[in-house]
């Protein structure tokens, strides 16, 4: 089979393309990584040419042999439909989970997306925690979760709380509450770290003034979790446009008869009492 008539193929650009839609993607912004499963590799392993290796920059012993289907680095996600294969490109971890090397696609030259560690490191965290469901990472420039970093404290239990009550679905879709990274030079070792210390505990990571940072176990649950927590934050955004504090809001009680209907889990540290902006 041809790579690009492959389904997880067609899954990966149309998500992409969904994120440029959403307007997540201005000029080669964000980047997405699918790790692929044994039976996806076998059915389009013809194609595939073995070029020279490549550092990671960091190890992931747990990916070891693994194959990944990632966006390249200064690609541009509005071509991703139109140039698949100038613009994506399927990778080859070695033995070790210390090189990569390219396999198909990027044809007119490049490389994976910049932020491979990151996205690695957090693939090798969530396949252990998921017992290897989770398959799919994803980065955005989401618009309005970046504008509250700029006047929210930069605190998990604030993001979280105030993403849950904007719309009665977001405990539901992430019961476990969001992280925050504060502000890194992206694409280097210690965003990486940070985020794979945050996803340990959450399937979503907000970075300060740049973006959003998701895992899922696929491309619709991963999508779908980031269109969520944006939707919410765009709401937050519009109430501050109206007034800075709420008239009524969604309790502490209302969330836990929430997730009691819903048979969801919602840690006590994010249902507080609080002010504004979730001080006690």
């Amino acid at each position: 089979m041809y790579v690009l008539d492959a389904e997880f193929v067609k899954s990966f650009i149309r998500m992409a393309d969904d994120g440029w839609n959403q307007g997540w993607h201005e000029r080669n912004g964000g980047n997405l990584s699918y790790r692929m499963k044994v039976e996806e590799v076998d059915s389009v392993k013809e194609n595939f040419s073995k070029n020279k290796w490549q550092p990671i920059g960091v190890k992931v012993s747990g990916l070891a042999g693994e194959f990944f289907l990632v966006t390249g680095s200064g690609k541009y996600f509005r071509n991703v439909a139109i140039k698949p294969e100038d613009s994506i490109c399927i990778i080859e971890l070695d033995s070790e989970g210390v090189n990569y090397r390219i396999v198909w696609g990027l044809v007119n030259g490049g490389r994976p997306t910049s932020e491979l560690p990151t996205h690695l490191m957090n693939h090798e965290i969530k396949k252990k925690a998921t017992g290897g469901k989770h398959r799919v990472i994803y980065h955005a420039h989401t618009t309005n979760i970046i504008a509250l970093t700029f006047v929210l404290p930069l605190e998990d239990k604030v993001f979280t709380r105030e993403l849950w009550e904007m719309a009665t679905e977001c405990p539901v879709v992430f019961p476990q509450g969001v992280g925050v990274v504060p502000w890194m030079v992206p694409g280097g070792k210690d965003i990486a770290v940070a985020t794979a210390e945050l996803m340990k505990k959450y399937d979503l990571a907000i970075w300060a003034h740049h973006g959003t940072f998701a895992s899922g176990e696929d491309f619709d649950l991963t999508f779908g979790l980031m269109h969520t927590v944006e939707k919410s934050a765009e709401i937050l955004v519009k109430m501050l446009s109206m007034r800075p504090d709420k008239l009524q809001t969604i309790t502490p009680d209302n969330f836990r008869d929430l997730a009691k209907d819903f048979r969801v889990t919602l840690p006590e540290e994010f249902l507080y009492e609080k002010d504004i902006w979730g001080g006690k």
